[in-house]
């Protein structure tokens, strides 16, 4: 995907200039607000498959950037490009850059052939270190040990 970084780093209002946008009704429970406000967000970004959904709030301000967010991470897991850097070693998941950091990592990660190790020292950082920056967020270390089987290599265990 052409421009995946400046997409990952775009702020919301950006982002959103970039995508078709659509409300609804959330389902689930909730009462009488969910069930009579628009308040779920359907994010699509344009000329792409990537799309990505949220009804967990109240506010539909709240859900449009939990779907723009959970947009960026779809795209940061599947979308890979040439490593250049990481800007830090670590990267809070609350960090705006944070979709970013993942999607260099991954990038690092698939050049090496999901390996810890050559990753590790192409990084400068121990395979655990990388095994714990991994195993933070549910999604991105199922997304990792899905690439890892993908490649023939064996399943690991997350490091708490």
């Amino acid at each position: 995907m052409k421009g995946r970084d400046e997409i990952l780093l775009a702020d919301d209002a950006a982002l959103s200039q970039r995508c078709e946008l659509e409300f609804c009704r959330g389902s689930g429970p909730g009462g009488q607000k969910r069930n009579k406000s628009s308040s779920a967000v359907r994010v699509r970004l344009t000329g792409t498959d990537f799309s990505a959904t949220d009804c967990t709030e109240r506010s539909q301000h709240r859900n449009r950037a939990n779907a723009l967010r959970k947009l960026k991470m779809q795209i940061a897991l599947s979308e890979r490009e040439k490593f250049t850097a990481l800007q830090r070693q670590i990267c809070a998941a609350s960090h705006a850059e944070y979709p970013l950091y993942i999607a260099r990592l991954f990038d690092a990660l698939a050049e090496n052939n999901w390996s810890l190790p050559e990753t590790g020292r192409c990084l400068a950082v121990t395979p655990t270190a990388l095994l714990k920056i991994l195993s933070r967020d549910a999604q991105v270390w199922q997304a990792f040990c899905e690439r890892r089987t993908e490649a023939g290599l064996s399943s690991l265990s997350p490091r708490k």
